[in-house]
């Protein structure tokens, strides 16, 4: 071996975790993993393709090289090429980015050559179409590299690179432990954030804020789970970097093409799933379970805007995206953070060409002074408009109630906009709530009844009628939908229809952003 290989060798070990066994040592202790053997958990056996793993930290001239060489490897940022889920997409669809902060250098802050690894991965993503994984723990800027003159480092491109990849390839944040300021941002941008329960996410650390004369705050009480779950900031929580890992390379999977039709639930169970009386609440999760292959479902901000259900799935070995109205919640009916929850869901699925397919059983957008005051107005369209510039398929099957805009909302704006609008046999369908919409056209006529019990008697009557009219299977005789089905047809009925429109591929050539909110 020539002098050159064999010190190629000795610097390429100095690289690994088994050089500096105190710190992997003290990552361990926190229950947590290093970097690479998060990376190596992750990626195909032997496809990973690291960049930049001898760069160092930018701080020659206050530390000595040898201590750099040591203690800073890849400048605390492991970035590369690599194939994840290559056994069940093969290795052209399997090809993804994978980068990592290190949170054993220098607390996976960001340094100068790190960046500068970030532009070169981020242009080569955007080059090669290759969907990325980041995991962002880390402590944002590091003030301490030296060898670099700047005075607001306010021009370096990575953010921006970064957020101009949104609808070019998926991104997948993964986030364990302490994660503010520029790391928080590069999670933020992400399409889906992945994070472990004892994570804490915020804009700005303790330092930072303490610098802002906002008083001392603890670094786990920043942003702790507890805050950016029920705040829809988190798409999926789970219990470590294992899961973590796990959970991620499902979620990527959604966007790397179909699999096997894998096995599913007895399907005639959907017939008792919806109770029959229209006020009872019922959980809408098993319907989407039951529709899809066992064991595919992945539940999207679930803790946020529980009204709105968000998932992705499979059906038939197809991914799909899941909305779903959730009748335990303010009845399933559309506030202004479910319209929020479900317009970004939309952009999610159509940026990637997933199927979406709306469960409704909605009584309507929420109303009132209170509503009002949370923007509902702008909020609530926000959904209508994505829901229009769809170029997805959309499938909707109406679960029980389908009323007013809020209806319309479900279903991209109108009955007739999805490829398929069916309806459950105890669905009914209305231009508003019919009990409110009774008594809104009969309000002189109740106004003319003095007696209190023989008015709300007529109601009762009138409501019953119009109950009557909104049937499934009338509104079904005027063409407003295509079809009243048995319930436990549907998971054929939405594989039939995705298979007939498989072949077109009707997508915009012109470049979609999803909203990071």
């Amino acid at each position: 071996m020539s002098d050159d290989h064999a010190e190629l060798e000795r610097r390429r070990a100095l690289t690994e975790d088994a050089a500096r066994p105190e710190a992997v040592e003290r990552r361990h202790a926190a229950n947590g993993r290093t970097a690479r053997e998060n990376v190596e958990d992750l990626v195909d056996k032997g496809s990973f393709v690291e960049y930049g793993r001898f760069a160092i930290a930018a701080q020659r001239h206050r530390r000595d090289l040898a201590d750099l060489i040591a203690r800073t490897p890849a400048d605390g940022l492991i970035a590369g090429t690599a194939r994840i889920n290559g056994d069940l997409f093969g290795e052209e669809r399997s090809a993804c980015a994978v980068l990592s902060y290190d949170y054993t250098v220098l607390a996976g802050t960001q340094g100068a050559l790190g960046h500068r690894k970030k532009d070169r991965l981020f242009e080569l993503i955007d080059r090669m179409r290759l969907p990325t994984v980041f995991f962002a723990e880390g402590g944002g800027g590091r003030p301490g590299d030296t060898d670099y003159p700047t005075v607001s480092s306010l021009e370096v491109r990575a953010f921006k690179l970064w957020a101009a990849l949104s609808g070019v390839v998926p991104r997948i944040a993964i986030v364990k432990g302490r994660c503010f300021a520029g790391n928080a941002v590069i999670a933020g941008c992400a399409d889906l954030i992945v994070a472990t329960e004892d994570a804490s996410i915020g804009m700005g650390g303790p330092a930072m804020i303490a610098g802002g004369g906002l008083g001392e705050v603890a670094p786990d009480d920043v942003g702790p789970i507890a805050v950016q779950a029920p705040n829809g900031v988190v798409d999926v929580v789970v219990a470590d970097e294992a899961e973590a890992v796990a959970v991620t390379k499902r979620l990527l999977g959604y966007f790397q093409g179909t699999t096997p039709p894998g096995p599913a639930g007895d399907q005639t169970r959907l017939r008792t799933m919806v109770p029959e009386r229209a006020r009872r609440a019922y959980q809408v999760a098993p319907i989407i379970e039951t529709l899809a292959d066992e064991g595919s479902v992945t539940f999207l901000r679930p803790g946020f805007a529980k009204e709105m259900v968000t998932a992705l799935a499979r059906i038939g070995g197809r991914p799909v995206g899941v909305l779903a109205n959730n009748t335990m919640v303010m009845a399933g009916a559309i506030t202004a953070a479910a319209a929020d929850k479900a317009a970004r869901f939309l952009q999610l699925c159509d940026a990637f060409g997933l199927p979406v397919v709306s469960l409704v059983d909605c009584p309507g957008y929420m109303v009132g002074p209170a509503a009002e005051a949370e923007a509902l107005v702008r909020r609530g369209s926000r959904m209508l408009v994505a829901g229009a510039a769809l170029s997805v398929p959309l499938i909707a099957v109406v679960l029980r109630r389908g009323y007013g805009l809020g209806a319309q909302a479900m279903t991209g704006g109108s009955l007739h906009e999805p490829l398929l609008t069916v309806a459950w046999p105890g669905a009914h369908l209305g231009p508003m709530g019919l009990e409110g919409a009774v008594r809104l056209g009969m309000r002189k006529e109740l106004e003319a009844i003095a007696d209190d019990d023989e008015r709300e008697e007529r109601v009762r009557q009138a409501t019953a009628a119009a109950q009557d009219n909104a049937k499934a299977l009338n509104a079904a005789q005027l063409f407003e939908i295509d079809d009243v089905i048995d319930p436990a047809d549907t998971r054929k009925l939405i594989v039939d229809t995705l298979t007939a429109a498989a072949g077109a591929d009707e997508r915009a050539v012109r470049r979609r952003f999803v909203d990071t909110w």
